[in-house]
């Protein structure tokens, strides 16, 4: 049975039904806009303060300029300065006292061993001679007296006409005479051998390469004053200083070059004889002696000269620029930016000064990336960020 209230019951029922979940449906869309308004409200100002903490932090961090260090200049060989020096060298001294009677040798003059170089005129000395030998006489004759008196003394005693004290008395007195005759003789020959000092000879050949004195000059015996100055200049010594970094490679018996400024072009061969074998604490260097030939004298004694050792290449030390060092208390410091762009300061020690750059003997690699113009306040441990080098300064880091 159709009933008409009923239906009409039953359609408002579910007219209200849907009513109602179409209001639940805008609520939850309402919820759901305002939810979203509110995270697309949030959403950007997080990513302001995400932004600004990470420049806050960013710039927190220091941006440094770093720089490797780059190898010192050197050169394809060893060249160092050396004084030239005489073989041989001897100041000839007067060994009797007396006058200057002549000179026969002036500078410049070539001499063999034994030539005479001067007499001296020594009447002291021949008047002490004639006196000694005059001695020598006395002695001897009272010596063949005591010899004779002994003998016959002796001869005596076999026939009990003297007794054995006497004649012990008289062989004591004969070899008191014998001594005597001994220093006599002794005595002589010493002036006689001071008498042979009149004449000044060369002690070896060489060059006459001074003369003090003149005919007349009072010439004393152990008075220090020179008479003659020679030289052996055949074969000359030339002394010189290598340097630590290079002092192993220096090795008897090897071959070097001299070089003389006033003769350009010209190169004389040099050998290492030997070495001092020790570095000299005041200079750190080892002093070494070769020896040239100047067989046709165009080297002089005492020139100054510069040896090259071709075979020695020494390695060539680091620098860096002067605006990279920290000086503090615990010496030249560095800072060097490792692969986590942390500091790390290092003590450096330092060589030669080279005014914009320094020589850097250790502590630092060609690998470190170096700090420029580091702060006071940098320490170990501190990140860092590496500022990229312009072009141009890469073009002059390399240039340099």
């Amino acid at each position: 049975m159709n009933d008409p209230a009923a239906k009409s019951v039953g359609s408002l029922a579910d007219a209200a039904a849907s009513s109602a979940g179409k209001l639940r449906r805008a609520a939850s869309v309402a919820v759901v806009l305002v939810v979203v308004a509110t995270f697309a409200g949030l959403i950007p100002r997080w990513r302001q303060r995400a932004v600004l903490r990470a420049g806050t932090k960013e710039l927190a961090i220091p941006t440094v300029s770093v720089i490797c260090p780059t190898p010192g200049q050197t050169g394809t060989s060893l060249a160092l300065p050396a004084e030239v020096r005489a073989y041989l060298e001897a100041p000839i001294y007067a060994r009797a006292s007396g006058y200057l009677k002549r000179w026969l040798v002036d500078i410049g003059a070539q001499v063999k061993e034994g030539d005479l170089l001067a007499e001296i005129d020594v009447p002291e000395l021949n008047q002490e001679l004639v006196q000694s030998r005059a001695q020598l006489a006395q002695a001897e004759a009272a010596l063949a007296l005591a010899r004779t008196t002994a003998a016959r003394w002796a001869e005596l005693v076999k026939t009990a006409s003297v007794s054995e004290q006497e004649s012990a008395e008289k062989q004591a007195d004969l070899q008191l005479k014998s001594a005597t005759v001994d220093a006599a003789r002794a005595n002589v020959r010493r002036l006689e051998d001071l008498q042979s000092f009149e004449s000044v000879r060369a002690p070896f050949a060489g060059t006459i390469t001074a003369r003090l004195t003149d005919v007349g000059q009072l010439i004393t015996a152990g008075s220090g004053r020179e008479l003659f100055r020679l030289a052996q200049t055949s074969t000359l010594r030339v002394y010189v200083r290598v340097p630590q970094t290079a002092a192993r490679g220096i090795v008897p018996g090897q071959r070097a070059e001299l070089t003389i400024p006033e003769i350009p072009g010209r190169v004389f061969p040099a050998e290492v004889v030997r070495t001092a074998g020790a570095m000299s604490s005041d200079s750190r260097t080892l002093l070494t002696e070769l020896q040239v030939d100047n067989s046709k004298g165009e080297i002089l004694a005492g020139t100054f000269a510069q040896v090259r050792f071709a075979d020695i290449q020494p390695a060539p030390t680091l620098t860096l620029p002067s605006n990279t060092l920290l000086f503090r208390s615990e010496g030249p410091q560095v800072g060097v930016v490792g692969s986590d762009n942390q500091v790390q300061l290092r003590n450096v020690t330092l060589g030669r000064d080279f005014g914009p750059t320094l020589e850097i003997l250790a502590g630092v690699a060609p690998a470190d990336r170096v700090i420029l113009n580091p702060s006071d306040s940098l320490v170990s441990g501190v990140a860092v960020r590496v500022e990229d080098a312009p072009e141009s300064k890469k073009l002059s880091s390399k240039t340099e």
